[in-house]
């Protein structure tokens, strides 16, 4: 058995909303869309597949300030993947989340902005034939004491 502690972007929702964003699925108190991609992973032995992300959507205008905000985080997902178009990394209606979660489309003056999610390994899992893994359930993850501020890369 081996043993992997993945980040979530959960843990940079509240520095988002005390930002100033205003986030539907917190909102709501639901996942964020979740979606499959066609981007794949970079294979570990016979541990390959597609990529999945979560989506939030930014005003236009804060773009920039989202990646920058999030880029802080690398120790759980760090900066987006990908911003704008869905369908260039394979992703044809965003009203319809795979994992549960919000599908919506973004408002006039929003951008759809992707980061890299933990249900990652659960599309692994399945593609490669694993027979046996214990994983997650989305938005439902590993809880430590470290605190948002600690896991933030400020360079030090």
């Amino acid at each position: 058995m081996v043993g992997f502690l993945l980040g979530c972007s959960y843990s940079f929702d509240a520095i988002l909303v005390q930002a100033g964003f205003e986030l539907d699925h917190v909102k709501h108190q639901r996942e964020p869309g979740i979606y499959t991609t066609n981007l794949q992973t970079r294979a570990a032995g016979q541990f390959k597949g597609p990529l999945v992300v979560s989506t939030r959507f930014v005003p236009d205008s804060r773009v920039d300030e989202v990646v920058r905000i999030t880029s802080r985080y690398e120790k759980t997902h760090g900066a987006p993947i990908h911003v704008g178009d869905p369908a260039a990394i394979g992703i044809a209606d965003l009203t319809v989340s795979e994992y549960g979660g919000c599908g919506a489309q973004p408002k006039d003056g929003e951008t759809p902005v992707f980061w890299a999610c933990g249900v990652t390994p659960q599309a692994v899992a399945l593609a490669c034939k694993a027979p046996f893994m214990i994983t997650h359930k989305p938005g439902h993850m590993f809880v430590s004491d470290l605190t948002v501020a600690q896991i933030a890369d400020d360079g030090q």
